[in-house]
């Protein structure tokens, strides 16, 4: 990319209520980058449905909690939501959070932090939606669904629903130290 100028818009609070403007900034940047593809969090398909009707013609990959994230042996996203997505023409990749599993583990037993969760809780100081995005842009790439070293956008949020997305470089947690963040498009203030 040349020199470039990428204006981000900042709202007011996180959440939900962020959702289609953030992915219509998010369809715009991608347009006028020409950047192909595109990672969405979302946890029970509400997100990743919309976003599937709106990337069609993009690699959209919707990253999901792993099974158990909530309560043992449950899925948050369902089957339903998981169909409409694909037979819109996304990837639904579940698997294990690239800051959590067995770090999180360590945590809940012994009662200390691992070098993943403290990783996870700096990036939370950029927001949650800005963790997330660059958490699920790893497992992405880590599954294959995305390519490493070429731009991507990435799209997270606060809770439910989407508030953040930034542009980067993707690549995969091996190389963690490596990802390169371009620009945020958007974000929450606080």
């Amino acid at each position: 990319m040349k020199e470039l100028v990428i204006p981000c818009t900042y709202f007011d609070k996180p959440g939900e209520e962020n959702t289609l403007k953030t992915l219509q900034l998010a369809k715009k940047w991608a347009e006028e980058l020409k950047i192909k593809n595109i990672v969405v969090a979302s946890s029970s398909g509400e997100t990743g449905i919309k976003a599937s009707e709106m990337f069609k013609k993009f690699n959209l990959v919707i990253v999901t909690h792993s099974t158990g994230f909530s309560k043992p042996n449950f899925q948050e996203l369902s089957d339903e939501n998981k169909k409409i997505m694909e037979k819109n023409g996304a990837k639904v990749l579940t698997c294990q959070h690239a800051f959590g599993g067995i770090g999180r583990a360590v945590r809940k037993k012994l009662g200390t932090y691992e070098l993943e969760e403290i990783i996870a809780y700096t990036l939370r100081t950029f927001g949650e939606g800005t963790k997330v995005a660059i958490e699920i842009s790893l497992m992405a790439a880590d599954a294959g669904l995305i390519p490493v070293n070429e731009f991507c956008i990435s799209i997270g949020g606060t809770s439910k629903g989407a508030d953040t997305a930034i542009i980067l470089k993707a690549v995969n947690a091996q190389t963690f130290f490596d990802l390169k963040i371009v620009g945020f498009i958007c974000k929450p203030k606080n």
